[in-house]
């Protein structure tokens, strides 16, 4: 065991409490995926954890969490929730007893702890389902997704991303309470929405939403979809009318990325007028070499319009006007036939051009 982890672990226990990880660490390290998030269930009360950890920070629902290094602990109380209200519990009392807080969580594989020594206590059998690659909801079905519905966006989640299955009834029981995922707020559903859509394993993931009904539920649909790492560029191969709470520059970014992929290609149009992010990331949708889209981008005659190689107070002396909507127009032609090819972006070639349309500019004014 690592030894921060265990650190934090012995610290509790030297004050005469019990202290296991639980949840996803430990069943992250039983498949051998590396984790840095250290959930911690113990018999301490809140209060006792901040004279153990002064330096953490409260958390809601009894518990606190901290940093060290790259660890990230969240360590809470054992309790049982007696009543939910808005997906939180709304009565819950502390508990002396590592049983009933293990039956208020989710799933069985994230009931499998760890003590100090590195022994693993799998009181509800969750090695056995791990080992199975399945996902098993704790208690009884339609009492936790009706509790708390973000569990069927876990579930759906889980199954991707581990690439599980799932345990016969609770797959009836997603199907049953599939409409309740409307209850949660969009952040939430991004949330886990996003991590789907970042898995290898993304188009599981939404057959299983499309089958129990979600994505229609969202008014969400896809074609055809290429995984790749950019969560932008998931994003782009979907077509949804829900509200998704992305920021100004995402929505900006996911309209421009749709729409190079829609042109089906790299071209120098697409490089100049989206930059080469953009076009790195449809790129990689379109199967086309990253490389060949840099050599592209560096081999553009001009990135900007400040590029071209003729200053607005030449252009008006050429042409004997003055600045107005005619600079603004020869120079949005000059910079289409640049990016083009159709002249060069030398100074002699430009001026020649102008000279030569001279008659066509002086009309326009």
């Amino acid at each position: 065991m690592n030894k921060i982890i265990k650190n934090v672990l012995n610290a509790i226990e030297k004050k005469g409490y019990e202290a296991y990880i639980v949840g996803g660490y430990v069943r992250d390290m039983l498949l051998g995926i590396s984790s840095f998030d250290i959930d911690i269930c113990t018999n301490a009360t809140p209060k006792e954890l901040i004279n153990i950890f002064p330096d953490s920070n409260a958390k809601n629902l009894g518990g606190i969490d901290f940093k060290i290094k790259e660890y990230h602990f969240e360590i809470t109380t054992y309790r049982e929730e007696l009543k939910y209200q808005n997906r939180k519990p709304a009565e819950y009392n502390y508990v002396n007893n590592l049983v009933t807080d293990l039956n208020r969580r989710d799933f069985t594989i994230n009931s499998i702890c760890m003590n100090s020594k590195g022994e693993i206590i799998d009181l509800l059998k969750g090695f056995n389902d791990l080992s199975a690659n399945k996902i098993r909801l704790i208690g009884t079905i339609d009492t936790k997704l009706t509790e708390d519905p973000l569990r069927l966006m876990r579930a759906i989640r889980l199954a991707t991303t581990l690439n599980f299955n799932f345990e016969e009834n609770l797959y009836k029981g997603i199907i049953k309470h599939y409409k309740l995922v409307l209850n949660l707020s969009m952040t939430r559903i991004k949330e886990e929405f996003d991590k789907i859509l970042l898995s290898p394993n993304v188009k599981k993931g939404l057959k299983i939403l499309s089958d129990v009904g979600i994505l229609k539920l969202l008014n969400i649909t896809y074609d055809n979809i290429t995984p790749i790492s950019n969560l932008e560029g998931m994003y782009a191969q979907l077509k949804y009318t829900c509200s998704f709470p992305f920021t100004k520059v995402e929505k900006e970014n996911i309209n421009s990325i749709k729409e190079i992929i829609a042109e089906e290609q790299i071209t120098p149009y697409t490089l100049y007028t989206y930059g080469l992010y953009l076009n790195t990331v449809a790129g990689e949708i379109l199967n086309i070499d990253k490389k060949v889209i840099n050599k592209m981008y560096k081999n553009l005659s001009i990135h900007s319009k400040k590029d071209i190689n003729i200053k607005p107070e030449t252009i008006k002396k050429i042409l004997n006007i003055d600045y107005g909507k005619t600079i603004s127009i020869i120079l949005n032609d000059l910079e289409n036939l640049i990016i083009d090819g159709k002249i060069r972006n030398k100074r002699s070639d430009i001026v020649k051009y102008i000279i030569n349309n001279k008659a066509r500019w002086l009309r326009s004014e």
